[in-house]
């Protein structure tokens, strides 16, 4: 639990919110969620809570106190961080707060490294190796490029660009050199600090 989960804790406590059972131990990513808050005062406390009696770790708050929606609400935008499978808990649990959610679950990865797989990918099954690069290394892939001048039967290359969190390059590579032990596969990599293709 970090600084700020604590905060949020505290604050909760103090106004007599229960707490769950939240735990937030294993991969994580990082979220946007946009809420219209009500112009009162706790408001913003009543909009934190769930996130933390839920699991999520809050990053940042941007509160646009200066600006009103067309519904005459404060738009405040959450970076938080949370196990996937714990996101959907932080929406609904805003939500049965009353909380007004306009948009939830953009995820945020702060870097992007780009690979080249060599092999029998066709043969391999490309969908369900690219399925494993991006659960084991909680990447999204953001496009593929496949070329086979040989026929799907024989050897061919893939260059895929992936998103990744900030600070994770390098754990990625690893995961995805294994995969690529795994599945007869050559990863070739990019030189990490360098500038990007």
């Amino acid at each position: 639990m970090d600084v700020h989960d604590r905060e949020v804790r505290a604050m909760a406590d103090e106004f007599g919110t229960a707490e769950t059972d939240a735990e937030t131990d294993g991969g994580v990513r990082a979220y946007t969620i946009r809420l219209e808050l009500v112009d009162d005062p706790g408001e913003l406390l009543r909009a934190l809570t769930p996130i933390a009696e839920n699991g999520g770790n809050l990053l940042s708050i941007h509160h646009e106190r200066g600006n009103i929606t067309p519904r005459g609400h404060i738009p405040v935008e959450v970076d938080l961080e949370c196990p996937p499978d714990r996101f959907d808990d932080v929406v609904d649990g805003l939500r049965d707060a009353g909380v007004n959610v306009i948009q939830a679950g953009a995820e945020h990865y702060g870097e992007e490294i780009s690979i080249v797989l060599v092999g029998q990918l066709v043969k391999t099954g490309l969908s369900e190796t690219l399925t494993r690069i991006e659960d084991e290394t909680d990447a999204a892939v953001l496009d593929l490029s496949l070329a086979t001048p040989d026929g799907t039967n024989a050897v061919s290359s893939a260059r895929i660009r992936l998103a990744i969190d900030s600070g994770r390059s390098e754990k990625a590579l690893t995961t995805i050199r294994s995969i690529g032990a795994d599945t007869g596969l050559t990863v070739v990599e990019p030189l990490l600090g360098g500038e990007t293709a």
